[in-house]
């Protein structure tokens, strides 16, 4: 898709891996496999997150989530979904390492974190998402963090050695979109001061194709989604949706809006103008 390609070196790089889309796009919650493939293929991403609990590979039905993914088009990046406390987060962190590693998938050296607090929000656990950020750098993972939108905890996480911070736009599944704008500014200064390249994904509660164009305008790096497509009414035409937006958003950015005003501003200048009766 030739709208799909960034400008010149404005690659989306986390690690050692770089990509032409920004937008990173779960793989749950589908009506079917079929469905999550084509979806998949119209967003346009390059990356996808799979859960790499045992359980949530195979479907009633007995089918591999994982036969219905090209994994030489994309890279996986695994993620700990499901996780309440930073042992059980280490250990299937581990796994899907493991199980990448015997698929020969780049994604084998990554891991996207997450560490919930409880049942009901969804929301992060900081301190248990801390301490299991600390142990995966220690043993040599890539981690990309889901967090709160709190500047100070994103601070941390990446002086943990983070390769990226993933504050929430809103609670996981929710599609409110970015509710606090001004704290994921905040975490974005935070974050890029003297290291502007430093990756910023805005993860979770995204429900429209105008939420994502107001994080990527915000400046942002890229926008990780799931339920906002696999539960949309139409799948397909939402993933087309969230490839435009996602693009949009980024170039909207690039180009830098004018700044907003109390008072109007007339496009055409008045300077010069003959006045009637005069």
């Amino acid at each position: 898709m030739s709208d799909t390609k960034p400008p010149l070196g404005d690659e989306l790089r986390i690690g050692s891996h770089g990509f032409s889309s920004r937008l990173i796009v779960g793989t749950g919650k589908y009506s079917s496999y079929e469905t999550m493939q084509q979806s998949l293929d119209v967003s346009g991403t390059e990356c996808i997150t799979v859960a790499v609990r045992r359980e949530r590979l195979i479907d009633a039905q007995g089918k591999n989530l994982l036969d219905f993914i090209d994994t030489q088009r994309y890279t996986i990046l695994p993620n700990t979904a499901g996780c309440f406390s930073a042992d059980d987060a280490v250990r299937v962190a581990r796994l899907g390492r493991e199980i990448l590693s015997q698929m020969n998938n780049p994604g084998a050296d990554w891991v996207k974190l997450e560490v919930l607090g409880d049942k009901k929000t969804l929301l992060p656990d900081p301190l248990a998402t801390l301490q299991a950020t600390e142990q995966l750098v220690a043993e040599g993972f890539c981690v990309l963090v889901y967090t709160s939108d709190d500047p100070v905890m994103a601070r941390r996480l990446k002086e943990a050695g983070a390769a990226s911070v993933m504050p929430a736009g809103s609670p996981i599944g929710s599609g409110q979109g970015v509710l606090n704008c001004n704290a994921i500014r905040i975490c974005l200064e935070y974050l890029k001061d003297n290291d502007p390249s430093y990756p910023v994904i805005v993860d979770a509660g995204v429900g429209a194709a105008s939420d994502v164009t107001t994080a990527m305008e915000l400046g942002v790096d890229g926008v990780l989604l799931n339920t906002g497509i696999a539960h949309a009414k139409n799948p397909l035409q939402m993933a087309e949706a969230m490839r435009l937006a996602c693009r949009s958003g980024r170039l909207s950015y690039l180009a830098g809006r004018i700044p907003k005003k109390l008072y109007a501003t007339a496009s055409s200048p008045l300077e010069g103008v003959i006045q009637s009766g005069s």
